[in-house]
């Protein structure tokens, strides 16, 4: 069984956390972690755009909006 999370703000903390979950997705280590919200102001068309290009982390694979 699982952990369902929010993310409520996705400024440098949130986005990392976003890239953490996914990295650990990919692995299938520890438990699995559902993203289920992200709450911001900002555009889903933003907010993508700066979850994929980060000038420290680098790119990471798009993701579909919805």
């Amino acid at each position: 069984m699982g952990v369902r999370v929010g993310i409520n703000g996705f400024g440098r903390t949130g986005r990392n956390y976003l890239r953490l979950v996914l990295k650990r997705a990919a692995t299938a280590a520890g438990t699995p972690v559902e993203v289920v919200a992200v709450n911001d102001l900002t555009s889903q068309e933003a907010l993508a755009h700066l979850l994929e290009y980060d000038s420290t982390y680098g790119v990471v694979a798009r993701l579909p909006l919805g």
